[in-house]
């Protein structure tokens, strides 16, 4: 069990693959898959593979930082969100970090803007390497003093 980690309810993560250094996480163990925000998304093909290219505002209360992602697509799948709406969703497979622990995820694409959380992490991202500790947060990403960031 010492290789279980023990997550916090929200938590710093990382996307490297994907140009994001540091984004926070919901940690929702009553999602399926984890979601990423997104828009402007635009499906291509590149020497035969699809990808897909598309723009996030990393940051919570904060739409004019932008970063560009270019991923290879995984699936299309439909996904039904808590409120019972379904949609069909892009599906990306790339790593995860948090802390020191590195592993890859899916993620699906959607439009969060009106959402307090860019990212939600579902409990197959989890895929037994943590339990989640619904009273704390950051207990792995660690948050950064408020003087230094105001997105807390």
């Amino acid at each position: 069990m010492s290789d279980i980690l023990t997550f916090g309810w929200r938590e710093w993560v990382a996307l490297p693959e994907l140009g994001i250094p540091r984004i926070k996480a919901k940690v929702d163990t009553g999602a399926r898959t984890s979601a990423l925000h997104a828009f402007d998304i635009r499906p291509f093909t590149e020497n035969g593979i699809q990808r897909i290219q598309f723009r996030l505002h990393p940051k919570q209360h904060d739409r004019q930082t932008e970063v560009l992602c270019v991923a290879d697509v995984l699936e299309q799948r439909k996904v039904t969100d808590s409120g019972g709406h379904s949609e069909e969703r892009w599906v990306i497979l790339t790593p995860l970090l948090i802390g020191a622990h590195s592993w890859p995820i899916e993620i699906t694409l959607t439009a969060r803007d009106d959402m307090k959380f860019r990212m939600l992490l579902g409990r197959t991202a989890l895929d037994n390497r943590a339990l989640v500790n619904s009273s704390a947060s950051y207990l792995v990403g660690q948050r950064r003093s408020k003087r230094v960031s105001t997105d807390e």
